[in-house]
């Protein structure tokens, strides 16, 4: 029996997520469009930094300001490589921060598949209806958690 495509691109995320340097949290990301995935990212620092599983997080105010959070990294891999994000989808591991939310939804973005509630911001799901894009919690349909 052949995986739901759901399913299949969040457990892309969940890899993704394996290469995170971030030692607080791995997240994933991964931009699909007509089942075709576009893009990827994962939480990590900027190019040419220090990793904080190396020298450890910088944190300020409760957040790691070192990390560039996966979706960032997958929508800037876009825009970095000229290629659309108008219409698309984005999976990810972890529900997004607000800062993140703002980014998707400047970036056209149709539709956030995500596996886990973390720090669901009540103007990120204000921010997402307004826009019009659509909220998909995997729980809900039974994905099993790894």
């Amino acid at each position: 029996m052949r995986k739901p495509w759901d399913e299949y691109f969040i457990d892309m995320t969940r890899m993704v997520a394996t290469r995170a340097t971030c030692a607080r949290r791995q997240v994933g990301a991964v931009i699909v469009r007509d089942k075709r995935t576009i893009a990827s990212g994962y939480n990590g620092s900027v190019a040419g930094d220090v990793h904080c599983l190396d020298v450890g997080c910088k944190v300020v105010d409760g957040h790691c300001i070192r990390t560039v959070h996966a979706e960032s990294n997958a929508i800037l891999q876009c825009a970095k490589f000229g290629v659309r994000t108008e219409g698309a989808d984005l999976y990810v591991t972890h529900f997004p921060c607000l800062q993140c939310t703002k980014q998707i939804i400047q970036a056209g973005i149709r539709k956030v598949i995500y596996a886990e509630q973390y720090r669901v911001d009540p103007y990120a799901l204000e921010l997402f209806a307004q826009a019009g894009v659509a909220l998909v919690y995997l729980e809900h349909l039974g994905v099993p958690r790894v």
